[in-house]
């Protein structure tokens, strides 16, 4: 049952519809429905508390969000400007290893609705956390494997989901046992996890159901609810374009099930396969979206 609840999160190809009982007064907030939309259509609603989707959408007075173009020589004033947006609450825009990304603080109940609302994602699909080191893991999560079969995968494009510890926020995906742990293999992302000294809620940088994006023109319809974007350029790699982390599920010892293909799949599977002689208990992929 949970692992089914994160193969739901993992999928991004359905859409998730916003349904409140107030009247926002902008029709391009991600999700809105008009009031004369036909309500006799199935929709998937999305439990959100009222007051976040007020606070941050109705009547919007925000300044659009501030673009900042990341420099190595400008490394260490854009990750304290980065970390202090997210202590205030807010939500950023970040570059990954594989897609761009949506930002908040994970220990953060407010900054975690306000990812939901931006997005107007389903409260029932997960969202991963990301940390700066292999050896963060254990304060959020309980491992199943030895702590070199990690290090074998991570850094890299793969979310490791395993049993959650009480550590972690009660109020992040509060329908399931398990966490999906990201330990990118970008340099900024992790420096500004360990610059927070705590958990990074991370989802894809679009709406539910849109495509994954890899440039932050391709997002510009959210800028305006978020605080900083920041523009690593294009996220070209060797990786299969747009695809994001492969999602695999490690709560169970001595088996494996892989959630969602990604981008790293194949070196996924060969190494909790063949190095680590886990049992493969994948039953049903999803297709590659974050």
């Amino acid at each position: 049952y949970q692992a089914q609840i994160w193969r739901q999160g993992a999928d991004e190809n359905t859409l998730s519809i916003v349904q409140a009982n107030f009247s926002l007064r902008s029709s391009r907030i991600p999700g809105h429905i008009p009031a004369k939309f036909d309500q006799q259509k199935r929709m998937s609603t999305l439990f959100l508390p009222t007051r976040i989707l007020t606070r941050n959408f109705a009547g919007i007075s925000r300044n659009m969000a501030k673009i900042i173009k990341l420099e190595d020589d400008m490394l260490e004033k854009q990750l304290s400007m980065a970390a202090k947006s997210l202590q205030a609450g807010n939500i950023i825009a970040v570059p990954t290893d594989t897609i761009y990304g949506l930002a908040g603080l994970a220990q953060s109940t407010e900054a975690v609705e306000q990812i939901y609302a931006i997005k107007g994602r389903n409260s029932s699909k997960p969202v991963a956390i990301s940390v700066a080191e292999v050896s963060d893991i254990p304060r959020w999560a309980r491992l199943t494997v030895p702590m070199e079969c990690l290090q074998d995968l991570l850094p890299g494009p793969v979310t490791v989901v395993m049993q959650r510890t009480a550590a972690l926020n009660t109020n992040l995906n509060p329908t399931t046992d398990l966490v999906g742990i990201r330990v990118p293999q970008h340099k900024f992302l992790r420096q500004l996890a360990e610059t927070c000294m705590e958990p990074i809620a991370l989802t894809s940088a679009n709406t539910s159901a849109a495509g994954n994006t890899i440039a932050i023109q391709e997002f510009e319809n959210l800028w305006p609810h978020l605080d900083l974007v920041l523009d690593g350029g294009r996220i070209e790699s060797s990786l299969a374009e747009r695809e994001g982390s492969t999602v695999v599920d490690l709560s169970v010892e001595g088996q494996f099930r892989v959630l969602r293909v990604g981008c790293g799949y194949k070196s996924t599977v060969e190494t909790l396969g063949t190095k680590y002689d886990l049992k493969d208990a994948t039953d049903y992929i999803i297709p590659a979206r974050n």
